[in-house]
C-alpha cells in the first residue's frame, strides 16, 4: 500500500484529485506525487497499482468515481443466501457463474476499460463484457474462489456498485423508459414557446419608445434566461458526444450540430449585450426541441425493430417432448415449465432445467468460451445455452425458453466473422467522411460572407444552419431503419439472419454451395431396407437404443424405420460420435457400432457401386449387415437451382455420402464437376476456402451438425432446419427446410436491400442539396432548418419501410414465377 499525508485545503491553492477529476474542497491526501480528494479514491488507485493498472490514467478522458462513503464491510453478505443468489446468477455450471448486473456510474471509455480488465484485480474473474448503453456488465468468474458478496464488493471498490433492486431478487424485467429525453423535450419546448411569445413584439418590430426600450431589454434577458438550461442540459447530449468523438480524433454526426448550436447561442448572446439585435434564441431552442423530437422518434422506432427482432422472429428449432411412452416434436418457444425434454448428442439445452436422467456430460462453450464438457448427475439445474456431449438425456424444464438470450448466444462476438466491421459496410463507407464535407462547406460559407462580402452577422448565420441543414443523422437512419426492417422481413418468411452484417454479405453472394444429406434431402422421409443377417428382438432394440442417441438425418430415418421397437432406458456408456464417420457404444459388456463401412470395418468388394446411402451394424466386432436408404430429394430442388443460375450464381455440391444418385444431381447442378462426393468436412473446408480465394463470395447451405468448419468459413453460413434442435454458432443465418426453395428470393431481397439503402441516400442528399443551397446564402432560419433535419429522418424511414416491403413482394414473386415456370 502506497503511504501518504494530508492536509487541509488553504484557499489559495487548487488541487484536483489524480483519481476522480474533482476539486479537493475539504482536505488534500498526498500519495506517490499525486494528490487526492478523499480515501476512497486513493483506496481505488492503491488497487489499481498494485495490480500494475495505472495505465488507466494515460486514457484520454479518464476520470475514475470516487467509491461510496457509506459503504461498510458485510453490506453485499447477503447476496451468498442461496434463495438470493439464484435469482441473480444467469448462468453456472458448479464452476463458472455469470452475472448481468447494471452499473449506474458507468460514464465513458476509461470506464470500459478499467470494467473489462476485472481480471487484473482478482484471478477468480474469468472475463467481464461491458454493454456500455445499457450500462451493464457481464461478469464470468470461478464461484469456488470469489462469492458473489466479494464480487460486489470489488466492484463497489473501485466506485462502480452495482444497481440491485427488489425487481432483480423477484426475478423480474422492469422496462426502462428513457424518461431524461422527455424531460429534457419538455424543457425545450417551454422554453422555445415562450421565447417565441416574449419575441412577438420583435417580429412585427412593434415599439419604439423608451418604455418599450425597458420591455426590450427585459423580453432580451428573460430570453437569454430560458435558453440557458436549453444549453446546458436539454442539448447536453449533443455536445457530450462530440466531445467524446472529438477526443477520440473523428467526427461523428452530433459534431457539426454541437458546433452549431454553440455559433447560434453565441451569436444570439453577442447581439443580446451589444443591442445589434434581439438574436436567434428562438431558432436556438426551437433547433434543439425539434432535434430532440426526431432522436425520440428515432430511438422509438428502432426499439419497435428491436422488439420485432427479438420476440417474432423466432429460430424454427424444435426439441423433443416426452409425453409418456411417446416422442413429440415442439418448437422451443412452446415449452412450458414442467415439460419433459429429450436432448441428444450436440443438440442445445433450450432452457434451464433439472436433470432426470443418471449422468449428462455438458458443454458450455457457447456461454463460457470453456470447451472441457462438465459432468452433472441426476437431480442437478443445466442451464440453458449447453450442448449435450454424449447420450441424450432426460430433463424437466423450470422455465421458458428465453428468446433473448438465445439470441444473445448466437449473437457472443467470440462466433462473429471478422468481416463484420462496422467501417466495411455500405453505410459506413458512405458515412465515413460525411461529417468532414459537411464542416468543409460550412467553413467554406463562413469565410466567403465574413471576408468577402464583409457580413459577420449573415457569416455566423449561413455557418450555423449549414451545418444543421446538412445533418447526416437521416443517412444513417437509412441502413439502420433498411436492415431493421428486412430482417423483420425475413423473419415473417422464416428465414433468420443473424444481424444486418449478414444481409449485407448475403447481398454480394455469387457461388452457393449446398450440403447434400438433410439439406437438400427430406430428413423424414426415405425409402430404407436392412441388408444381412436376420436381427433378434434384443439386437434392433440395442440398434434403435443407439440411433435415438443422435440428431444425424440418417440416425434419425433408421429411428423411424422401426416403429415397433421401444427405445429401451438402460444407460448406455463408452458413447462416441465422429462426425463424418458414426456412433459407438456400450450396452453392457456388447460394443455397437453404427456408421460408415471404414468406421465398423465392413469389407467392401472392389467394384461394388451402390448408390444408395447405405448405414452399417456391427456387434461386437461382426458386422451384421447395413441400412441402405434411398433419399428423397426435396420437391422443388431442381426449379431452385434453375433460379440460382438465372440470378448469375454459381451452384455446387459437397457430399459426405458415396457417389449416390450422380446421374440425377448432374441433371440438377448441369455438370459432373460441379459435384463432389465423399467429402470429409476438412475437405469442405478447403473447397470454400479455394473458392474464395478464387474472388467467390459463398454461401454454405449445410444441416449444422457436420458442416460447423465450412459454415464458419464462408462468407454466409446458413443452417437448414427441418424440425431439429441444430442451433449452431457457426452459422450466420438459419432457414426451415421448408423454405430452402425460396433461397434466390432470399439473395435477391438482400440486394434490392443495398439498392434501398443507396436510394435513401440520394434522397438525403436530395434534401441536404435544397437546404445548402438556402443555407449558404443566409436565407434560412436556424429553426426551420431544425425542423427540416426531423422531416427527413422521416421521409428516409418511411421510403425504406415501404420500398423494403415492396422488394420482399416482389423478390418471392418472381422467383415462384421461375419454379413454376419449370414445373
Amino acid at each position: 500500500m502506497s503511504t501518504f499525508s494530508y492536509s487541509k485545503n488553504d484557499t489559495q491553492t487548487s488541487h484536483t484529485c489524480y483519481h476522480c477529476g474533482e476539486d479537493c474542497k475539504d482536505e488534500v491526501l498526498h500519495t506517490d506525487n499525486h494528490t487526492f480528494c478523499c480515501e476512497g479514491c486513493v483506496l481505488v488507485y492503491d488497487l489499481l497499482k498494485e495490480s500494475d493498472l495505472c495505465r488507466y490514467y494515460t486514457i484520454d478522458g479518464a476520470q475514475g468515481i470516487s467509491p461510496d462513503p457509506g459503504f461498510f464491510n458485510g453490506k453485499f453478505d447477503y447476496l451468498d443466501l442461496p434463495e438470493v443468489a439464484s435469482k441473480l446468477i444467469e448462468f453456472t455450471d458448479g464452476k463458472l457463474t455469470a452475472v448481468n448486473w447494471y452499473l449506474p456510474k458507468m460514464h465513458c471509455s476509461s470506464c470500459i476499460w478499467l470494467l473489462e480488465h476485472l481480471y487484473r484485480l482478482n484471478a477468480a474473474v474469468r472475463s467481464s463484457v461491458v454493454n456500455f448503453p445499457e450500462k451493464k456488465v457481464r461478469i464470468t468468474f470461478e464461484s469456488s474462489q470469489i462469492p458473489l458478496s466479494a464480487l460486489a464488493t470489488l466492484l463497489t471498490r473501485i466506485g462502480y456498485e452495482p444497481y440491485l433492486s427488489l425487481d432483480d431478487l423477484e426475478g423480474k424485467q422492469k422496462q426502462k423508459w428513457n424518461r431524461v429525453r422527455i424531460y429534457k423535450i419538455g424543457i425545450a419546448g417551454f422554453a422555445f414557446g415562450n421565447i417565441m411569445m416574449l419575441s412577438f413584439p420583435e417580429y412585427f418590430n412593434l415599439g419604439q419608445n423608451t418604455t418599450d426600450q425597458d420591455l426590450r431589454l427585459l423580453f432580451g434577458a428573460l430570453n437569454f434566461a430560458l435558453s440557458l438550461p436549453v444549453l446546458f442540459y436539454c442539448a447536453a447530449d449533443f455536445f457530450k458526444s462530440a466531445w467524446s468523438a472529438l477526443k477520440g480524433r473523428y467526427l461523428n454526426i452530433d459534431a457539426p450540430i454541437a458546433l452549431a448550436l454553440l455559433c447560434v447561442f453565441l451569436l444570439s448572446l453577442y447581439q443580446f449585450i451589444f443591442q445589434t439585435d434581439p438574436g436567434y434564441f428562438d431558432s436556438f431552442a426551437g433547433a434543439v426541441f425539434f432535434m430532440l423530437i426526431g432522436r425520440y422518434f428515432q430511438d422509438k422506432t428502432y426499439a419497435g425493430i428491436a422488439f420485432d427482432r427479438d420476440y417474432k422472429s423466432y429460430f424454427p428449432v424444435a426439441v423433443s417432448v416426452l409425453n409418456v411412452d411417446t416422442e413429440t416434436r415442439k418448437p422451443i418457444t412452446e415449452l412450458q415449465k414442467g415439460d419433459q425434454i429429450l436432448v441428444r448428442n450436440e443438440e442445445l439445452i433450450p432452457a434451464d432445467a433439472v436433470l432426470k436422467s443418471a449422468k449428462a456430460l455438458i458443454d458450455y462453450s457457447f456461454v463460457t468460451g470453456e470447451a472441457e464438457p462438465v459432468e452433472r448427475t441426476k437431480g442437478d439445474t443445466i442451464y440453458a445455452g449447453g450442448k449435450q456431449k454424449g447420450t441424450a438425456i432426460e430433463l424437466e424444464v423450470l422455465q421458458r425458453v428465453s428468446q433473448s438470450y438465445l439470441t444473445q448466444l448466437w449473437n457472443n462476438e467470440a462466433f462473429s466473422k471478422e468481416k463484420d466491421d462496422p467501417n466495411q459496410t455500405l453505410a459506413g463507407r458512405i458515412n465515413r467522411y460525411f461529417s468532414l464535407t459537411v464542416l468543409g462547406i460550412a467553413v467554406v460559407t463562413f469565410l466567403v460572407w465574413f471576408f468577402v462580402l464583409n457580413n459577420p452577422e449573415t457569416a455566423f448565420l449561413a455557418f450555423t444552419t449549414t451545418l444543421l441543414v446538412a445533418c447526416p443523422c437521416a443517412l444513417l437512419l437509412s441502413s439502420t431503419f433498411t436492415n431493421g426492417n428486412l430482417l423483420s422481413l425475413f423473419g415473417k418468411n422464416r428465414f433468420y439472419p443473424k444481424n444486418a452484417h449478414t444481409i449485407e454479405r448475403l447481398s454480394h453472394i455469387d457461388t452457393v454451395v449446398f450440403d447434400k444429406t438433410g439439406t437438400i434431402t427430406l430428413s423424414d422421409d426415405a425409402v430404407i431396407d436392412y441388408v444381412g443377417r436376420d436381427l433378434d428382438m434384443d439386437e434392433l432394440t440395442i440398434i434403435k437404443t443407439l440411433a435415438v442417441q443422435s440428431s444425424h438425418p440418417l440416425s434419425r430415418l433408421i429411428v423411424k424405420h422401426l416403429p415397433g421397437i421401444a427405445v429401451s432406458r438402460r444407460a448406455l456408456t463408452g458413447f462416441t460420435e465422429v462426425a463424418g464417420k458414426g456412433m459407438r457404444a456400450l450396452w453392457g459388456k456388447t460394443e455397437v457400432k453404427i456408421g460408415s463401412a471404414s468406421w465398423v470395418g465392413a469389407k467392401l468388394d472392389e467394384g461394388e457401386v451402390n448408390r444408395n446411402s447405405e448405414v452399417f451394424v456391427s456387434i461386437n466386432e461382426q458386422v451384421t449387415g447395413q441400412f441402405t436408404i434411398k433419399s428423397k430429394y426435396r420437391p422443388e430442388l431442381a426449379e431452385t437451382i434453375v433460379a440460382l443460375k438465372k440470378a448469375g450464381i454459381q451452384t455446387f455440391l459437397l457430399s459426405g455420402d458415396k457417389p449416390t444418385d450422380q446421374e440425377y444431381l448432374t441433371g440438377i447442378f448441369g455438370d459432373a464437376s460441379a459435384i463432389y462426393f465423399e467429402q470429409k468436412p476438412q475437405e469442405k473446408l478447403d473447397f470454400i476456402r479455394d473458392l474464395q480465394n478464387w474472388g467467390g463470395n459463398v454461401l454454405m447451405v449445410g444441416d449444422g451438425l457436420n458442416d460447423a468448419g465450412a459454415l464458419r468459413q464462408s462468407n454466409v453460413g446458413l443452417a437448414v432446419s427441418d424440425d431439429i434442435n441444430n442451433f449452431s454458432p457457426a452459422c450466420d443465418a438459419i432457414v426451415e427446410g421448408v423454405q430452402l426453395s425460396l433461397l434466390p428470393a432470399y439473395i435477391r431481397l438482400a440486394k434490392s436491400g443495398q439498392r434501398i439503402i443507396k436510394q435513401s441516400f440520394a434522397i438525403s442528399l436530395l434534401y441536404n442539396i435544397a437546404g445548402l443551397s438556402f443555407a449558404v446564402t443566409g436565407a434560412l432560419s436556424p429553426v426551420i432548418a431544425a425542423i427540416l433535419m426531423p422531416l427527413s429522418s422521416i421521409t428516409i424511414v418511411a421510403f425504406t419501410t415501404a420500398a423494403s416491403n415492396i422488394a420482399a413482394g416482389r423478390a418471392t414473386r418472381k422467383v415462384t414465377n421461375v419454379i413454376n415456370a419449370q414445373v
